[in-house]
Formats: C-alpha cells, structure tokens, sequence
C-alpha cells in the first residue's frame, strides 16, 4: 500500500456511458461478465472501492445473507483490481457463497445507471459521522484503498429467475445502505427472523 495508490483512488476515472438505472419490472441488463441464473433469484450488490467501510459493511451483509438463503444466489461486483479484491475479501472475513465479478472498467456498474458521485455524497459531514459511528459501533473502519475510486456510487438489485428487477436501491450517499430484508421479500423469500436484541442487567434502559 503506498501514497500513490491512495492518491489514485481520488482522481476522477475516465468518463463512462451510463445508462438510465433499471426499474422495478424492467429486465435487468444482460452483459457477456455476468451471468444471472434461472432457477433462482438474484441479489446483486455494487460496492464502492474495496477499502470503504461501508462497502465492508455491506459485503459482510451479503456474506451472512447467502448462509440465510441458499434458495437465492448472491453477487457482488468490485471495480477495485481482482488482486485487490481478493486480499480485501480475506481481510473483511472471506466471501462465503457471494459470488464475486470483477469490473475494473466499470462497464457493469454504468450498465446498471452507476455513475460517479460528488463531493457531498462521498464526504458530506453525515457521511464522516456515520464513517465514525460505524468504526466505534461496529469496528469497521476505513481500510488502505489499493485500487478503484472512491467517487463510485454503489446500488443493489434483487432480480428474479426470469431476469426482472423486483427491488432496488440506488445510494444517494456514501453511507445508504440497503434494506436487505426488503431485498430478499421482492423475491418472494422470507427474511430468517433476527435474534432478540440482549437484554441489559446493570439496572439501566
């Protein structure tokens, strides 16, 4: 990991021809690198750059969701270089039944109407707190970006096996996460219930 690597990863890449995002009941794109099967839905996240905490958070999510759900396939497509991906895969904790794609060129991401963000939506002064709250709440923190940009918006799609958009979430900031539960039921899938919040014996609420 050097400056120069993290430098990169603040310069502006070359433009792209985005398209409109596909909508809910519109068919989702089709591209030769990703390859979407028909006996079982689809959950398909974009990450930001591999490095960004909240792309962690959200990889973690999906990790946890293909144990939940093997009647759903689950991908999640980097634009950071595969090398260092795959480090940042082991790093957060391994990729579990995700399938991973590579797009370093991001042709994938302008197909499904991802284009680049600003300034505000990278480093507003939400983004930077909800950055620290997640490191305090959660320790997920910032790690070295060693490829891709961090100026690339993220968006989740959940697609049935006839290859429709049932669901999706395009990011309007750094830190807007999806709603997973809401993800998995377009699919026609009922989220695994999550385990009681503890319950707290110091005498405080």
């Amino acid at each position: 990991m050097s400056f120069s690597q993290e430098w990169e990863s603040l310069k502006t890449p070359p433009k792209k021809d985005v398209k409109p995002a596909p909508v809910v009941g519109a068919k989702a794109p089709v591209h030769p690198n990703l390859t979407l099967p028909t006996d079982k839905p689809t959950i398909i996240t974009f990450l930001r750059h591999c490095g960004c905490p909240f792309a962690e958070k959200s990889f973690k999510a999906l990790t946890k969701l293909s144990t939940d759900h093997k009647d759903i396939n689950f991908i999640a497509v980097s634009h950071s270089s595969s090398e260092a991906t795959e480090r940042w895969v082991v790093k957060v904790g391994g990729n579990w039944d995700v399938t991973v794609v590579i797009d370093e060129e991001r042709d994938l991401y302008a197909l499904f109407g991802l284009g680049m963000s600003t300034t505000w939506h990278a480093l507003s002064p939400i983004v930077l707190y909800n950055t620290l709250q997640l490191g305090k709440k959660e320790n997920i923190w910032n790690r070295p970006t060693e490829s891709g940009s961090r100026w690339q918006t993220a968006g989740t799609f959940a697609i049935d096996e006839n290859g429709q958009v049932r669901w999706r979430h395009i990011a309007t900031r750094a830190d807007d996460l999806p709603d997973w539960d809401a993800a998995v039921q377009s699919v026609g899938v009922t989220p695994k219930p999550k385990p009681p919040a503890p319950v707290r014996t110091d005498g405080f609420l």
